[in-house]
């Protein structure tokens, strides 16, 4: 029996608030959680939640802005046994697509090199359910939203302090989603759950629920910045993987936020030519905490209250809230 998502059309005055902030869009929410995503989402819901996952995928999940890029190549180069030489011959994008890309990313073909033109123009869904196995797919939906078998295959699912992840995605909302507000107008969406894949806690949420199942790898962003070579031996083990010393510090030097943001086979600078952007860059700072530099004291202690509010009752906690 199929499943069938519930789509719903935001209030008229929230769906003209959020178009004259991210010029061009359309917003609708989806599921349970009310995922706030594009119109043109309703198209491929039902198709990718009713999509089998295979025994032998691997999928990356995360909130947008989470560390997803560095967990893929990490995840990627973990099962494929280190494979450098391949990882550096083939963009990311290939080897690990986006499941939702079709319905998130608008570019001026014009840009596009004609044999790079298929992955932008063939629906992301098509591309990733027709994929040979083993297939690497990566999404932001959250898991209600996926395959409903989907721990037949294996999951990592990264999480990041929200107030990062807030102020990452502000800066990528300017570079992809023609957003031209401010960051405190932004911050203020974010909180209301009115951004791009929010609401924010109940996407952890449903992951942290499932992070005990066999299938399930549950990370936190601010762990893989402060020890990346205990987060490499988790997934590896996670996959059934062992390295030596040796190899795990070669794969930490190539996965260096300095190194990570000069490889051009990870750092999107063609998707973000495609779409026009000057003056933001896809891979940033690659560190935690520095939303300190982004926040008044107002905004920091909403952003307390907040925090406070959706964590109570539950044992999930951010390595870096108190």
């Amino acid at each position: 029996m199929s499943g069938k998502v519930k789509v719903q059309d935001l209030d008229s005055s929230t769906q003209e608030q959020l178009m004259a902030l991210f010029k061009g869009w359309n917003f609708a929410s989806f599921g349970d959680t009310g995922c706030i995503m594009p119109t043109t989402y309703a198209h491929e819901a039902d198709n990718v939640l009713n999509m089998a996952a295979r025994p032998d995928d691997v999928w990356v999940v995360t909130y947008p802005r989470s560390g997803t890029t560095w967990t893929q190549e990490l995840v990627w180069l973990v099962k494929n046994n280190l494979d450098y030489e391949r990882a550096l011959k083939s963009d990311l994008v290939h080897r690990f697509p986006y499941l939702e890309n079709s319905h998130i990313i608008r570019v001026d073909l014009a840009g596009i090199a004609p044999e790079q033109r298929q992955s932008f123009t063939r629906p992301s869904f098509e591309q990733v359910a027709n994929a040979p196995s083993p297939r690497f797919i990566k999404s932001h939906v959250p898991l209600s939203l996926l395959p409903a078998n989907l721990l037949d295959a294996k999951v990592v699912y990264v999480a990041r302090d929200p107030r990062d992840v807030a102020v990452s995605f502000y800066h990528l909302s300017r570079a992809i989603f023609n957003y031209v507000g401010d960051f405190k107008t932004y911050w203020n969406l974010f909180v209301k759950d009115l951004v791009f894949f929010s609401p924010f806690f109940p996407h952890l949420k449903e992951a942290w629920a499932l992070r005990h199942h066999k299938n399930m790898l549950f990370i936190f962003y601010e762990d893989m910045t402060k020890d990346l070579s205990s987060v490499i031996k988790r997934v590896a083990s996670f996959f059934g993987k062992k390295f030596t010393n040796e190899e795990i510090a070669q794969l930490c030097q190539h996965l260096d936020i300095n190194n990570f943001r000069k490889n051009r086979k990870v750092n999107e600078e063609r998707l973000l030519n495609a779409v026009g952007t000057k003056g933001e860059t896809f891979i940033r700072k690659g560190k935690s905490g520095t939303w300190r530099e982004h926040f008044d004291e107002e905004m920091s202690a909403q952003a307390q209250r907040w925090l406070d509010e959706n964590l109570a009752g539950t044992d999930l906690r951010f390595p870096t809230h108190a």
